[in-house]
């Protein structure tokens, strides 16, 4: 049988496939602190779905696990490769293919980053709004696990916004489901199937993506609750007047007090409601003006006293700063 590296390197070039034994180590792990790094037989770096396609039918033939990698900021250990496997890392694919502004949709490799994506899609008043904490995560990455963060209250998580995927299955067929629509009526839907999956039944190698309009302003609120209790009660009433807030986020007071304490933050709440404050509650709100924004705060602000708030502090309004 032929050697599997020999057959790897002459898929994607002998300069972009790496041995156990000269392979970096960050191809081992993710930044889970629960799953132990493990390092890779090989490492291989497509530039195309094609040579995706020969990579699995060598591993298929070989018998050799295969492991997706994007930008390895996860915090799953989903790409954490098997002992003796192949890891494929998608950073050589890395374009944005298409920003359809009639269509607000994006087609992108897996190896994009959302920052780069959020950087193209600006250019055309619009953005993806999936934002799971780390702007270098690859959208591949995110579509493996499905990645949520403090905007899934608004806009969902990454499933609500993957139209269609180009993907490889483990035989090195290629396949496509799914594209520039919304609805289809017949037959499985594979593209959903395929987000959240980890790279467990295809290696996505293009993503078509819906994008929402910009927002141009938003404003923070903060208001501390006496329990944790009292927030959980909160949500879903405040979610029920209509307001859509961008993000609702819990901060213990443990976490709030660690902040505050390295960023030598002033949270502008007095002192004896802070004593007595254990939970606090994040509220983000978008728009397209400051005019509304301003009600939508004196709104939210009077419900969040209502449903028990000791306080409400107000943060910036106006343009949104940068969030990278």
């Amino acid at each position: 049988m032929t050697d599997t590296g020999s057959l790897l390197a002459k898929v994607v070039g002998p300069e972009h496939m790496l041995m156990e034994d000269r392979d970096p180590e960050e191809y081992g792990h993710d930044e889970s602190l629960a799953v132990a790094a493990r390092r890779p037989r090989y490492v291989v770096r497509p530039a195309s779905t094609a040579e995706v396609s020969e990579i699995l039918a060598v591993a298929a033939m070989q018998r050799v696990p295969v492991t997706a990698r994007g930008s390895g900021t996860g915090l799953c250990g989903a790409c954490v490769p098997g002992t003796d496997g192949i890891v494929v890392s998608f950073e050589r694919m890395n374009h944005v293919v298409e920003i359809d502004a009639d269509n607000h949709v994006a087609v992108v490799q897996p190896g994009v980053t959302l920052a780069e994506l959020d950087d193209h899609a600006a250019e055309f008043g619009l953005c993806y709004p999936v934002r799971p904490g780390e702007p270098s995560a690859s959208v591949g990455g995110t579509i493996a696990t499905n990645a949520g963060g403090m905007h899934a209250v608004r806009h969902g998580v990454t499933r609500h916004h993957v139209l269609g995927v180009e993907a490889v299955l483990a035989s090195g067929a290629i396949v496509r489901s799914g594209g520039k629509y919304v609805k289809t009526s017949t037959g499985y839907d594979l593209t959903q199937l395929l987000v959240g999956s980890e790279g467990t039944l295809a290696l996505v190698t293009e993503a078509t993506l819906r994008l929402k309009p910009r927002a141009g302003h938003g404003a923070t609120m903060l208001a501390p609750f006496a329990t944790a209790e009292e927030i959980t009660r909160a949500v879903p009433r405040l979610l029920a007047t209509g307001l859509d807030p961008l993000a609702l986020e819990y901060v213990d007071m443990l976490t709030m007090a660690a902040m505050t304490a390295q960023q030598d933050l002033g949270l502008g709440i007095p002192q004896q409601v802070r004593d007595t404050a254990l939970a606090y509650l994040v509220a983000v709100l978008e728009g397209q003006s400051t005019e509304r924004l301003e009600a939508d705060v004196e709104t939210l602000g009077g419900q969040l006293l209502e449903l028990g708030a000791a306080d409400v502090c107000r943060g910036w309004i106006g343009p949104f700063p940068p969030d990278r």
